[in-house]
């Protein structure tokens, strides 16, 4: 992991999107008068008669998006992730989820990462909102590499896509010829004193974690759970067998995300205590981005001091 190399994964959203035009011509691009934002905007700029500012509503662009769908375009649909999994629900739901049409929506600015712009815009529950939807994939992504796979990889999958990106620049993991696959998580490392299962930005701190931990004598493998839905259930069950603990962390909602999904599949095939790091039944705060996640634990200081403080 290259710490001093930090890449927001809606920036390498923004720049796969135009590489991507460039290949499918069916491809399409909706945005919610956030392109700067969302980085849409390099896409606009490259394919100005495939981009559609369909301004401040949701709904409309997700029923938009849909529409194309069904005239075999393959839309992009793209705005925060709290309007995005939030505002236009209804219509994820009964548009494109029911009638299962090829529709990718990536939403940015996920989590308590959000940072100033406060508890409206940080968007704790979306996780929980997408997996609970019939043919709905969900996948929240870690870094560069991994997202600019993610974004051409879902062009394979015919039928809903829910991609969780981030506003925070958050290291590089991988290298270009790393190997990934929807539904399969990556085990980083082979340490039996604790499975960390992380998702999107918090991967990054739990091989920090990882890092600082081996100092003290203490080895732990972390999986990143980089699919939600379909998940890794393998991998889970597997680390529940070979470590001593499991421990999940999220910048979600522990209710309803990563964490309940974990313990799902392990109530049902392997019961094991699990305890999930995350935000605990709250709304965020404004402040610093880095300080929120310290604030609330979510970073590596935080998985050291629950693995040290409960050995």
């Amino acid at each position: 992991m290259d710490i001093n190399n930090k890449i927001a994964t809606r920036d390498s959203y923004g720049n796969k999107l135009a590489t991507l035009g460039e290949i499918n011509k069916n491809i399409v691009v909706l945005d919610a008068d956030l392109s700067a934002a969302t980085k849409t905007s390099i896409f606009a700029k490259k394919f100005p008669e495939r981009f559609f500012n369909m301004g401040i509503a949701e709904q409309d662009m997700i029923s938009t998006a849909a529409g194309m769908a069904t005239c075999g375009q393959i839309p992009y649909a793209s705005t925060f992730a709290m309007f995005a999994a939030g505002r236009a629900y209804d219509q994820i739901r009964n548009s494109i989820c029911y009638p299962k049409l090829n529709v990718k929506i990536c939403a940015t600015h996920s989590g308590i990462s959000v940072g100033e712009d406060g508890a409206t815009h940080q968007m704790l529950e979306d996780i929980s909102l997408m997996r609970g939807l019939p043919n709905m994939t969900v996948l929240s992504v870690s870094d560069d590499i991994q997202t600019k796979w993610a974004v051409e990889e879902i062009l394979k999958i015919n039928g809903p896509v829910y991609l969780r990106l981030g506003r925070l620049a958050s290291p590089v993991i991988y290298e270009e010829n790393q190997k990934f696959e929807i539904g399969k998580a990556i085990q980083i490392g082979e340490g039996t004193d604790a499975t960390v299962i992380a998702t999107g930005l918090m991967v990054s701190e739990a091989i920090k974690a990882k890092e600082e931990l081996e100092k003290q004598g203490i080895n732990i493998r972390v999986i990143d759970m980089h699919t939600i839905k379909p998940i890794d259930k393998e991998a889970i069950i597997k680390s529940a067998k070979e470590t001593k603990r499991i421990i999940t962390i999220e910048d979600h909602s522990i209710i309803g995300g990563l964490g309940s999904a974990v313990c799902e599949v392990l109530s049902e095939e392997y019961p094991t205590k699990v305890t999930r790091l995350g935000m605990k039944d709250s709304f965020g705060k404004s402040g610093k981005a880095e300080k929120l996640l310290e604030y609330y634990g979510l970073c590596a200081e935080g998985i050291i001091k629950e693995i040290t403080n409960n050995q």
